[in-house]
């Protein structure tokens, strides 16, 4: 349902939420074909009709895509168990959320080398207490996980990336019919036997959990900064062709206008920014480091700093948004 980014998330699902004026999932998906994979599964819950609508059958991000309806949320295993005949060898599961240029291709060899179960990828934190931390082994065997660890407590930086490399066999460890999470039921299961369990350390791999405010506002700023490089060339800065800007606005640093955008005259659009398609910019409004989505209104004289804009949201003329998170309530907008 992705509760930590509302109100953002009340209308639009995590899977659709923008970084760099496109989907994370169009993002992924990139990412993975950029791999060689070309048949991917998807499994939707809370707004299925709009993430169906949305990516189709997959073909514009060079995949065959697939979906599982979930009637009932059923965790993170659980979810994945009646795509079991999908799944006839080697495979991947990566979170919606994940914007990563982590290199499958060795995770993948990695565990197939180690002959393993199940690989998790990891990459180094300075700050772990919004993470599961994971120790190994001199061989990369997993010996231990601690959750969210306080300062000072933590045993490893290496924290799971929740991209993971699996074998078929790991189905049989997942009951069907059954609420059932990889972290809390499968892990502790696989260590508890000794099950061949690996974490691959990626040290130069760039990784974002897009699923805070804090961490959405990290990654879109990675992307448009160029630390984050989009996957299959896609460009994370730029002014669409056809927005139309007065002469007289200021743009200045890192900041991508999408198709369609208008900006309004004596307007400073102040880097790192992102506005996407279709919004409108009013005369005179200030954005300073400010993520604005597709559609939104911000209303003449309109102050923003450090905010996020949700689609279709009207920010009235002349307001302050400093450190704030706005987006329309569907139960309150009128239909």
């Amino acid at each position: 349902m992705s509760t930590r980014l509302y109100p953002l998330t009340r209308a639009v699902p995590k899977p659709l939420v923008p970084v760099a004026g496109e989907p994370n999932s169009a993002h992924v998906m990139r990412y993975l074909h950029s791999f060689g994979i070309d048949e991917i599964a998807i499994n939707v819950h809370y707004l299925a009709d709009a993430i169906e609508t949305c990516f189709g059958d997959g073909s514009a991000y060079g995949v065959k895509l697939h979906y599982l309806r979930e009637a009932i949320l059923m965790g993170s295993a659980g979810a994945i168990k009646p795509l079991e005949s999908f799944f006839d060898e080697t495979f991947v599961v990566v979170g919606c959320d994940d914007l990563t240029n982590a290199p499958l291709d060795r995770l993948v060899a990695f565990h197939r080398e180690r002959k393993a179960l199940a690989t998790i990828g990891l990459v180094k934190a300075n700050d772990v207490r919004e993470y599961g931390v994971v120790v190994l082994d001199e061989r990369g065997r997993i010996v231990e996980f601690q959750e969210k660890p306080a300062p000072g407590t933590e045993r490893s930086h290496l924290v799971n990336t929740g991209i993971y490399v699996f074998e078929p066999a790991i189905f049989s460890r997942i009951p069907a019919d059954t609420f059932y999470d990889f972290g809390k039921n499968v892990f502790p299961g696989l260590q508890a036997d000794a099950a061949p369990f690996y974490g691959l350390a990626m040290p130069d791999a760039y990784w974002s959990d897009i699923g805070t405010p804090g961490e959405y506002r990290r990654a879109t700023f990675d992307v448009l900064a160029g630390r984050m490089r989009l996957p299959g060339g896609r460009p994370g800065r730029g002014i669409a062709p056809d927005a139309v800007i007065d002469p007289s606005v200021r743009v200045e640093g890192d900041v991508l206008v999408g198709a369609g955008v208008r900006i309004g005259a004596g307007a400073r659009i102040a880097g790192p920014c992102a506005i996407g398609e279709a919004a409108v910019v009013g005369a005179g409004a200030t954005l300073e480091r400010s993520i604005v989505w597709a559609r939104a209104t911000i209303g003449a004289g309109a102050t923003l700093r450090d905010s996020i804009v949700g689609q279709d949201y009207a920010v009235p003329p002349h307001a302050t948004l400093d450190g704030d998170v706005v987006a329309n309530n569907p139960e309150t907008v009128p239909a």
